[in-house]
């Protein structure tokens, strides 16, 4: 009877690893041909697609760089960046008002900014893009910067609150006692317990911004104010026909993303779990 339960769970586990590698393999194969189609030419693309390039150059990632993609890089770099900062910030600070300040209507004021969770971007387009026209903001970096950090201040606002609600107020009453003030509370003392969240939201934030395309296409149109997703398509339509640039372009936008991905994988389920898991 041992022998048997232990024979099953060896299967199990043979199974579960046998699902983890298909599972992997369906994830990491389209990166990976990708970045091997950046390597090839057009006839290797179309005549043997899943196959390894016969001579290995970056000329094609060379040409996309060159071709604009340097700039679309380096604006998605400073919108996501800059948004991330403003968002985590401004979200925390609210998230300490709503949890550790007696506040009138707090109750209300927490439904007001969780209620933003419920509105759509598209419903907002329109009044959106007038409203930019007058300010003189459309078509540039702070269009994107308020946007990204508009939309995404209440989901972080949330997830910060979910974590704050669970640090003990006796941190609060000592700190009170050493005449610590509410700003530097919550900057030396608040904010360090909750570095778990921190970044998991600062992650989190960081894949929305870098990855986000209908903002992007709809509110800028230069070429030195568009991000790599609206970049790309760009580079789609103009040079269509050259697939390995294409796909070196794709693989150079997707390289830092998916890195940052597997490098804080980790981070993100610890802090989702320790916060709004308990």
């Amino acid at each position: 009877m041992v022998s048997r339960i232990g024979f099953l769970g060896v299967v199990a586990r043979v199974f579960l690893w046998a699902f983890l590698l298909c599972l992997a393999a369906v994830v990491v194969y389209p990166l990976l041909w990708m970045v091997l189609n950046g390597f090839k030419t057009n006839g290797e693309i179309f005549g043997s697609p899943f196959s390894l390039p016969s001579h290995w150059s970056f000329d094609s990632y060379r040409k996309a760089w060159n071709r604009g993609v340097s700039d679309y890089l380096t604006t998605s770099v400073l919108v996501t960046v800059t948004s991330t900062v403003a968002t985590v910030f401004v979200s925390a600070w609210a998230a300490y008002g709503l949890t550790r300040v007696n506040i009138p209507f707090s109750r209300l004021t927490t439904g007001v900014i969780l209620g933003g969770l419920m509105l759509a971007p598209s419903v907002a387009l329109v009044p959106l893009v007038k409203m930019f026209q007058a300010m003189g903001l459309y078509n540039s970096f702070w269009a994107l910067l308020i946007l990204y950090t508009a939309f995404r201040v209440p989901f972080t606002t949330f997830l910060i609150r979910a974590y704050m609600l669970d640090l003990p107020r006796e941190v609060d009453e000592a700190a009170e006692m050493d005449g610590c003030g509410r700003w530097t509370a919550f900057w030396r003392i608040i904010l360090p317990m909750c570095k778990p969240i921190i970044t998991s939201t600062v992650l989190l934030h960081i894949l929305f911004a870098w990855n986000e395309y209908l903002f992007a296409m709809v509110f800028t149109s230069g070429a030195g104010v568009q991000t790599l997703p609206v970049g790309l398509m760009s580079l789609m339509s103009k040079h269509g026909t050259e697939f390995p640039v294409v796909f070196a372009g794709m693989a150079i936008a997707a390289f830092p993303v998916v890195l940052l991905f597997f490098a804080g994988q980790r981070h993100i389920v610890k802090g989702l779990a320790d916060g709004v898991g308990k």
